[in-house]
């Protein structure tokens, strides 16, 4: 991934970042499911027995870290942009260090909830990582590195669970949040030392306060969203993820309705499923970057976009769990498009001392999206019931698709 317009020095360095970023960016992936899984577990080690309690204060842990990260995601490229995005990464990888190791020593789910916000406060990824790989990497290759460090992360939440359920077989649930924080600071000392940053691409600084901050950041959100492109990014790649916040949590029901055979299968046909959306993830991802880079990310958004909600419509026809398999590789492979696309777009229509800025408001934009639908899918299921929830959910892309169109 370099062209011959390059100097020795700058391909190297490029080449080195991309790579510790895309390991660091595994190890956290990894890290992080590790735990997410199994809140249930410890809070009955914590001494909460009722299984409906836990059921519920589990999707309030689960959500409350991407809800904290959809706010402070803008702020936190504003200032990278004007002060180091290297810092950024090793700033969200020490984030998780700090507050994933002290949920090992959390007493109560009062202190696990006040843990989780401020790890989403501090120690979003993300959008740091693909901002410093974006503005190392050369123009025509954004599509490709911003993709892959995309796809680093999903190979981590599939390994992640099998990585916390060995530790649990020999070790209590403490030890899973011990262990995601030891591989974040390992990754942060990496990216500290092996990543490279031209600093000469930063943005003009000022003093660091919190007014001037909060200013900068406003700035470059209004800018933001005064390029139509990034305004259709930032929408589409949304109403994508409320769609997979909307109809995930509700999967195994889904199940329920089409599978024939006996009950027992219907959670491992479940989990089959999300397996497939991950593992399809993992190779369709890096090809929509490279289709980006080819014929442009607006393009890509808008195909993969639309094959989503094509996808999600015909979830609600299946008439068996074999379709049902068929529709969720679809979307499995269509949906990533969106997300790789949309990074793509933040790195292409900005200039590099304001690309943290737009990796963050994209981020941002999935985020809310993701919370909001998770609290909403339920609501429209009891209202349209669970085939008409996946066909109101590829409508939502589709409204977002004709929102482009006539504006």
């Amino acid at each position: 991934m370099s062209t011959s317009r390059e100097p020795a020095s700058s391909r190297s360095g490029w080449r080195r970042t991309f790579w510790v970023v895309f390991a660091s960016n595994l190890i956290a992936g990894a890290g992080l499911m590790a735990f997410l899984p199994f809140f249930p577990t410890l809070l009955e080690e914590l001494g909460m027995q009722d299984e409906h309690a836990r059921t519920v204060w589990s999707g309030i842990l689960f959500g409350a870290a991407p809800l904290a990260a959809a706010f402070s995601g803008p702020v936190w490229g504003s200032i990278g942009d004007r002060y180091g995005r290297k810092w950024m990464v090793v700033r969200s990888m020490l984030g998780l260090t700090l507050f994933v190791g002290l949920m090992g020593c959390a007493q109560d789910e009062w202190q696990l909830l006040f843990l989780r916000i401020m790890q989403g406060v501090f120690s979003g990824y993300m959008p740091p990582s693909l901002t410093l790989v974006s503005v190392a990497a050369p123009e025509e290759r954004q599509g490709q590195v911003t993709s892959w460090i995309q796809t680093a992360s999903t190979v981590g939440t599939i390994l992640g669970p099998m990585i916390g359920a060995l530790i649990l077989g020999v070790a209590s649930a403490r030890a899973v949040f011990a262990v995601t924080g030891i591989g974040a600071g390992v990754s942060a000392v990496c990216v500290w030392w092996l990543a490279v940053e031209d600093t000469s691409r930063l943005g003009a600084r000022g003093p660091l306060s919190l007014g001037n901050v909060l200013r900068s950041t406003w700035s470059d959100v209004v800018e933001l969203l005064a390029n139509a492109r990034l305004r259709e990014a930032m929408v589409l790649y949304a109403a994508v993820h409320f769609a997979l916040g909307a109809t995930n949590p509700l999967m195994e029901f889904f199940v329920e309705l089409v599978w024939r055979g006996a009950p027992a299968r219907i959670e491992s046909l479940t989990a089959s499923l999300f397996s497939v959306l991950a593992l399809s993830a993992i190779v369709a991802t890096p090809l929509w970057g490279r289709l980006g880079d080819r014929l442009g990310h607006a393009v890509a958004l808008r195909l993969a976009s639309a094959l989503s909600a094509v996808a999600l419509i015909l979830h609600a026809f299946v008439p068996s769990y074999a379709w049902l398999f068929v529709v969720r590789l679809i979307f499995g492979l269509a949906s990533p498009g969106a997300s790789a696309a949309a990074f793509g777009l933040a790195a292409t229509e900005t200039g590099r001392e304001s690309r943290g800025a737009a990796m963050g408001a994209v981020f941002s934009a999935r985020s809310f999206a993701l919370s909001f639908g998770s609290f909403a899918g339920g609501a429209l299921a009891t209202a349209l019931g669970l085939r008409g929830l996946f066909a109101a959910a590829g409508v939502v892309i589709a409204l977002g698709l004709l929102a482009r169109r006539r504006g």
